[in-house]
């Protein structure tokens, strides 16, 4: 899930844009000098950093907008939980944004928020991806309240935009869920079960994001400060809502899967009765059959040397037909034994 950045060296990608009611100003920067001079004016700044390459930059920017150290360590060290602290200057949050890649499988990246009075800068691990498109295209077509509200509703739409992707990310494992155990009631293997195993560690991984969320959109709901307006918590009051929608999908597809797991050795254990039985019956047939042919193959004479007759040693080894008696006595006695079985439904 939220992962390290690989180190090398490049300057991470400046975006700013700059709005009110009536007008819009979009562009990159390169110079890090040229941010500081839209602190003071009436619009609300949005200042996007995409990569963590360049620490030389990312110092110059705390220096600019007096961020403190240990809020640009933090946001270095990727792989941080959901949180929020309260500056006098801003208020800082860490989230974390989970998308599908191009690969179609999860993957995610940890986003840095400073919320000023009309500033908000967002730090991101990467350029590749992100979920602040639908965000932007608002922004850029001046409908809804975005243009028309401050910093603090630009953070709420972000974050509510990070939250929202959570659904189809935890949407598509509860679909792989469903058609996993379709598959397990038909013909259980081990090779599911390793799948299964991968659906539970993501799950947990999910959980070990949505939870902090929770707690990150309530700390800002019961934040004093004037950074966050009375208007804004109305709309974090429905974010929290998805967080805790989120939290009861997980912990569902967390049961689901410990439910799933449990089929399987209930199949397995059935598997193994089933087979277990159909032993036991084929035992049970030539259990008679062996000990028959075992006193046949004890091959005492019926009569001694000197021609006296011995009746107790096997007088029906010198019968005309009494190979073929035996066989049908046999075939009669394993007939009955099946008959037994199905009638007790062992078969």
């Amino acid at each position: 899930m939220p992962h390290l950045v690989d180190g090398k060296p490049h300057r991470p990608k400046v975006r700013i844009i700059e709005y009110d009611q009536n007008s819009l100003d979009e562009r990159d920067v390169t110079d890090f000098s040229e941010l500081a001079g839209h602190l003071d004016n009436q619009k609300v700044t949005w200042i996007n950093i995409d990569g963590l390459g360049d620490l030389e930059a990312l110092t110059i920017l705390g220096e600019k907008f007096q961020l403190h150290p240990l809020a640009l360590e933090d946001v270095l060290n990727t792989g941080q939980r959901p949180k929020f602290e309260h500056s006098p200057d801003y208020l800082f949050i860490i989230a974390q944004m989970v998308y599908r890649n191009n690969g179609n499988s999860i993957s995610g990246e940890q986003v840095s928020f400073f919320l000023g009075s009309n500033f908000l800068i967002t730090v991101q691990e990467e350029a590749e991806f992100d979920v602040f498109d639908p965000v932007r295209k608002r922004i850029r077509s001046g409908l809804g309240s975005l243009r028309k509200s401050k910093a603090d509703y630009l953070a709420y739409a972000l974050l509510d935009s990070i939250i929202d992707h959570y659904y189809p990310v935890l949407e598509s494992v509860g679909t792989a869920i469903e058609e996993l155990e379709d598959d397990l009631l038909e013909k259980p293997s081990r090779e599911m079960v390793l799948t299964l195993h991968e659906y539970k560690r993501s799950l947990t991984q999910l959980r070990r994001l949505v939870w902090p969320m929770r707690d990150v959109i309530n700390s800002l709901l019961h934040d004093d400060s004037s950074y966050v307006s009375s208007p804004t918590k109305v709309f974090l009051r429905d974010c929290y809502d998805h967080t805790v929608q989120l939290m009861d999908l997980v912990e569902s597809y967390k049961e689901i899967t410990s439910g799933l797991m449990e089929l399987y050795h209930s199949s397995v254990g059935l598997r193994t009765n089933e087979v277990m039985r159909l032993l036991t019956v084929v035992t049970s047939i030539f259990i008679p059959l062996t000990f028959i042919v075992g006193v046949y193959g004890m091959n005492f004479a019926p009569e001694s040397s000197t021609g006296e007759k011995l009746p107790w040693n096997m007088p029906e080894l010198y019968q005309p037909h009494g190979y073929l008696v035996l066989m049908i006595v046999m075939a009669l006695i394993a007939l009955g034994q099946l008959w037994i079985f199905r009638k007790i439904k062992w078969l």
